[in-house]
């Protein structure tokens, strides 16, 4: 069991220890609730057992932080409810998994726990468990080993009590093979959409049914709160007029930045793709690397041979039938270490072997274009791109007094925009979604609706929307949200039961249609696209929607027809006309497919514990701290 764990556990281990020595800060967003609430509000009840306000606040610090370093997010979007819940849905799972370790008396013994520490590889010299490199890491680190060592065992134990539930999602060779052959299957199929707004001009709604449907649902049609509000940005742009730069700067400039001012030079180039698939194994990605050594051994003794081996070996199957031409390509259209080979190899060069997350390439360069421009065809850009950066350092340097006298001098924003060469700006009414909309912002808005700003009319503070764009804002007038009168809403509404009843109009015909074509009979009505082969990876212009079904269509019986309903659109009928398996004697590529399917099943039947547990259990959530409103709002 414990030689499992490891065997999972290995790679997370650096980011258990940073996520426990990351120093905790307040919420940007929540301030307010913790200032006025202080830290051990619960944002989440389970059981009884809460979460604070600081353990939620460190744990989407920490999520920030990672996305932001890894260059996954924006502001905009670290700032959306939807990360907020991302994190506390986290923080539910694990304390509903902690409950259940309890419940369920697993353990892990000082003897497991020593042998698994002792066998961590940070902490290893000269194959050894190394007790000066474990105290040292944790001395630099900040952490005591006790607290460490507590970590790893919950670590532990919450890895016992999921691998019980992991080891179901077992897939048999049998399984595995059936499912690999479906994967790389063609069908040759036609489909027809029944649309729902061919039979709205058929429908007649009642206006009693317009009203009906008003007194039924009245609560929901109503108009939001809205605010005008006056607004105030910190922009570059507030001060690109008062940055000067001189002919020496802007060449100095150029030569340091030389790499950026590439022109439109492009690459073409040919590869070799020997994927090792997702979450490879170390053993999985040692057998890939060797097999594509070997290829660029026989490649390197007759460069003749690269278009014949890149089509009877490359895993790129959009490329291999091409002799690995990939066509040609600008600088950001490939992955990094790709782009960093292919734009330093001269024609006709051979690689050696590349590593990116799809794989081991051999990447062959087969022609250059376009080019650098020199400096006095760029220098007009060089210079804007000087000032420009120059103009962002010294918002940066002043972003923190903006925030500071919108802050201290809360009643107006006048004396911030005189400070600061700035225009206070007057909205139209908006609603919170609207606003969010305008300022790309979530964190804004709800500041704005929050009881300090909308009833004490103060600043908000000020809230980075943008990259050194700052904002903030204050409320001048304010309507509380009111139901919708009758004559607003009924021509919507009357247009809402048109589409129902034209849909399950169009659902009708679609099922009898069907019914007609499994009995081998003709479908009056029924259009067929021009038929078309598709298989997993190439849809050949199908929709998602319509490759779903394409591909749970039974095929015992050819030709084979079902039907779906989509409310929006209407209904969808597919015809399988032929099926044909793709040729595959590939032995690595069917245990790559094998491993990701077992990957993916375990993560299933783990996603499906964790929500049993929370069925089961009584989860209570508070909204306003989720959103990072104030406390009164």
């Amino acid at each position: 069991m414990l030689d499992n764990i490891r065997t999972v556990a290995q790679g997370w281990v650096g980011k258990a220890l940073l996520a426990l020595i990351t120093i905790p800060f307040a919420l940007f967003g929540i301030d307010s609730y913790l200032n006025n609430a202080g830290h051990n509000i619960a944002v989440a009840e389970i059981n009884g057992n809460s979460i604070s306000v600081q353990e939620y606040s460190n744990a989407l610090k920490n999520m920030r932080d990672r996305l932001l370093s890894e260059g996954k997010a924006d502001q905009a979007q670290l700032d959306s409810p939807e990360v907020k819940s991302i994190v506390l849905n986290q923080l539910i799972n694990k304390q509903l998994l902690n409950n259940e370790i309890q419940h369920a008396k697993y353990a892990i013994s000082d003897a497991q726990l020593s042998t698994y520490v002792t066998g961590m590889p940070e902490f290893q010299k000269d194959g050894k468990f190394s007790q000066e490199m474990y105290d040292q890491t944790l001395q630099q680190n900040h952490i005591s080993p006790s607290r460490f060592e507590a970590g790893m065992r919950a670590d532990l134990l919450a890895q016992q009590a999921q691998d019980g539930i992991t080891k179901l999602g077992f897939i048999s060779k049998a399984q595995a093979d059936n499912a690999f052959k479906i994967t790389n299957q063609q069908r040759q199929v036609t489909v027809s959409e029944i649309k729902t707004q061919d039979f709205v001009s058929q429908v007649k709604i009642d206006p009693a049914q317009v009203k009906a449907y008003y007194e039924l649902h009245k609560n929901k049609l109503v108009v939001p709160e809205q605010v005008k509000i006056e607004f105030l940005l910190l922009s570059p742009a507030n001060f690109i007029k008062d940055v000067k730069v001189d002919d020496t700067e802007v060449k100095k400039f150029y030569d340091e930045n030389a790499s950026k001012y590439v022109g439109n030079e492009q690459r073409r180039a040919s590869h070799i793709l020997i994927g090792f698939g997702v979450s490879a194994t170390p053993e999985q990605k040692k057998q890939a690397k060797a097999k594509a050594e070997a290829l660029l051994a026989e490649i390197k003794k007759d460069p003749s041979k690269f278009e014949q081996l890149a089509v009877k070996n490359s895993q790129d199957p959009g490329s291999a039938v091409k002799g690995g031409d990939l066509g040609s390509f600008g600088r950001g259209a490939m992955v990094k270490p790709f782009e960093e080979a292919a734009f330093n190899m001269k024609v006709n060069q051979i690689s050696d072997l590349v590593e990116s997350e799809f794989g081991y390439h051999i990447i062959k360069v087969t022609e250059i274009s376009g080019g650098g421009s020199d400096y006095n065809t760029l220098k007009f850009q060089v210079k804007a791109d000087l000032i420009y950066q120059k103009t962002q350092a010294f918002v940066a340097e002043k972003s923190e007094n903006f925030s500071n006298m919108v802050y201290e001098q809360s009643s107006s924003l006048q004396p911030a925009a005189k400070a600061f060469n700035g225009e206070v700006h007057t909205s139209d009414w908006l609603s919170r979604e609207v606003g969010a909309k305008y300022f790309k912002n979530d964190k804004i808005m709800n500041l704005v609706f929050s009881n300090e700003v909308l009833k004490d009319h103060r600043n908000t503070e000020a809230v980075e929307v943008s990259p050194n764009n700052l904002v903030s804002a204050r409320v001048i007038e304010y309507k509380p949200a009111a139901p919708r009168s009758f004559d607003e809403v009924k021509s919507g509404i009357e247009a809402l039961l048109k589409l129902e009843a034209a849909s399950k109009l169009a659902a009708a015909k679609g099922e009898a249609a069907l019914k007609d074509l499994r009995a081998g009979k003709e479908a009056a009505g029924i259009e067929w696209i021009p038929a078309v082969t598709v298989d997993r990876k190439n849809a050949q212009g199908l929709t998602e929607l319509a490759m779903n079904q394409v591909f749970k269509t039974n095929v015992n019986k050819l030709p084979a027809y079902s039907g779906m309903a989509d409310s929006k659109q209407g209904y969808l009928l597919v015809k399988v006309i032929k099926v044909a398996e793709l040729a595959s004697t590939d032995a690595d590529a069917k245990k790559v497919a094998k491993t990701e399917l077992n990957t993916a099943l375990m993560s299933e039947y783990l996603a499906a514990y964790k929500q049993s547990l929370r069925e089961k259990a009584k989860v209570k959530v508070n909204e306003k701290v989720l959103l990072g409103s104030a406390v009164n709002n």
